[in-house]
């Protein structure tokens, strides 16, 4: 009698095993807000306390040159989601409660792409790809959404603009305006856990964008007064520690080996609120430019047994390369509409491959600032943000708007972008410049006038009577 059922056990292990093998890795992917370069341990702080992220990274890949499409909010997630630069897909800087724009229903996301795979998909945190219903996650791919449709300063209190009342949106309800936004890391972080207990069966994608560390900054009382860096400090403890108990809960439901895990931010850091804001050292400017300090950004990679541990990739990847390296990893087809990221699966997975991107381009609203090719970065004549004074007390400072010229930087031997290098090296300018062309004439550029060929629109809302249909 004891034969058949040790015989049924071991086929049901064996079946176990090949299912194992046939189901695609889950994605988790926590992207925070204006989180600097500077801002975790394991780049770098001297000052903060981030032992869950230090030790992901040491279980993982740090990427050295990750950069954002764009270092602002809206842009930034759209291009994460899309694998678009924002201004192909139509989406701009930061959209806010009075917009009546958002992304396009024909516009891909990587939730419908791994939903189209057999995933469960949610996301808990910051949308702010538009606040209407028809531009909510759900709509988008999402199973499941609680979260701020935009920025957490978007809301009455602000300290210089008026805004109406900050509402917390579940699916598509609104359940509560004016959250306490004490408990929004560990609520996010209690869904998070709860989402990936219910699915551990199957393949998921989870979704997290923190609304911290953007002013106003807020922290539960667990991780209050606890780092040596203040307010800010402590809301980068919460975020560290949220990370860890997703990692974890896949831990403890013997889901590392198959989850990969990426950390990063959708920006530099908002350097005009001082203390109340990160830190890019060692790169010039912040938030809101397209200087290093504002568009590269921290990234950790962790997948064990894929991944090598304790590993660093120099290479240039972006945001914009994660819809397809994801697709890649799990089998699926890429967006039928043309896309600008590109598989940088190798650079997760072997040791010596380089990046596949040629040129990467640093747009911002207004038109094309900079582009880069191999160690060299030109800069196109433009205004940019810069902060004369930090404000303080979560209070914004003094700015200005200098002008750069055209301006060549060697990033391999200055990366803080201070020693123009144009006149040295006019073959490289020139190279530079043709490849901006390929930029304008594709994506275009208000900065020369030009009109890209390949510009898709952001989804409106319905016009009825001449008014905007809410």
């Amino acid at each position: 009698m004891q034969r058949p059922l040790i015989l049924a056990g071991l086929l049901m292990a064996v079946a176990t095993i090949a299912v194992a093998a046939e189901r695609p890795p889950n994605i988790v992917i926590v992207y925070v807000d204006d989180l600097g370069y500077a801002d975790l341990e394991c780049f770098g702080s001297p000052s903060a306390d981030t032992p869950h992220l230090d030790r992901m990274a040491a279980q993982g890949r740090k990427f050295t040159s990750f950069y954002v499409a764009q270092a602002v909010c809206s842009a930034s997630r759209a291009a994460l989601l899309t694998g678009c630069y924002p201004n192909r897909i139509g989406i701009q800087g930061a959209l806010g409660p009075a917009a009546a724009n958002g992304i396009n229903s024909d516009e891909i996301t990587i939730a419908e792409l791994l939903k189209g795979r057999g995933y469960a998909t949610a996301i808990y945190g910051k949308w702010h790809l538009g606040h209407h219903p028809q531009f909510l996650p759900t709509r988008h791919g999402f199973d499941d959404y609680f979260g701020l449709p935009y920025s957490n300063d978007m809301w009455p209190k602000h300290p210089t603009a008026k805004f109406p009342d900050l509402p917390l949106i579940e699916d598509e309800k609104t359940i509560e305006l004016n959250p306490d936004q004490s408990k929004l890391t560990t609520w996010y972080t209690e869904r998070a856990v709860k989402f990936i207990e219910a699915n551990k069966q199957r393949p998921f994608f989870l979704y997290v964008p923190h609304a911290m560390p953007h002013v106003p900054l807020f922290v539960s009382e667990k991780h209050a007064g606890k780092s040596e860096r203040g307010l800010y400090g402590d809301v980068i403890r919460e975020i560290d520690w949220s990370v860890g108990q997703i990692l974890q809960t896949l831990t403890k439901l013997s889901l590392d080996e198959n989850t990969l895990v990426i950390f990063t931010s959708d920006n530099g850091p908002w350097l005009s609120y001082g203390t109340h804001g990160g830190s890019a050292r060692p790169f010039r400017e912040g938030k809101g430019t397209a200087w290093e300090g504002g568009v590269r950004v921290p990234c950790v990679m962790r997948w064990p047994g894929k991944i090598q541990a304790n590993s660093e990739c120099s290479e240039l990847a972006a945001t914009i390369d994660v819809l397809p390296t994801i697709a890649k990893l799990v089998g699926a087809e890429l967006p039928a509409r043309k896309i600008d990221g590109l598989d940088i699966s190798s650079l997760l997975l072997t040791d010596s491959a380089k990046t596949p991107h040629e040129v990467y381009w640093y747009y911002w609203a207004d038109g094309l600032h900079a582009i880069r090719s191999g160690k060299w970065k030109l800069h196109f004549p433009h205004n940019y943000v810069h902060v004369d004074l930090p404000g303080e007390n979560g209070l914004p400072g003094k700015l200005s708007q200098p002008k750069t010229e055209l301006a060549l930087y060697d990033l391999e031997n200055d990366i803080g972008e201070l020693d123009n290098v144009s006149v040295q090296n006019p073959e490289v300018v020139a190279k530079l410049t043709a490849f901006a062309e390929v930029a304008r004439d594709d994506l275009g550029d208000a900065l020369t006038k030009r009109v890209g060929k390949n510009l898709r629109p952001a989804g409106r809302l319905p016009q009825v009577d001449g008014a905007n249909k809410k």
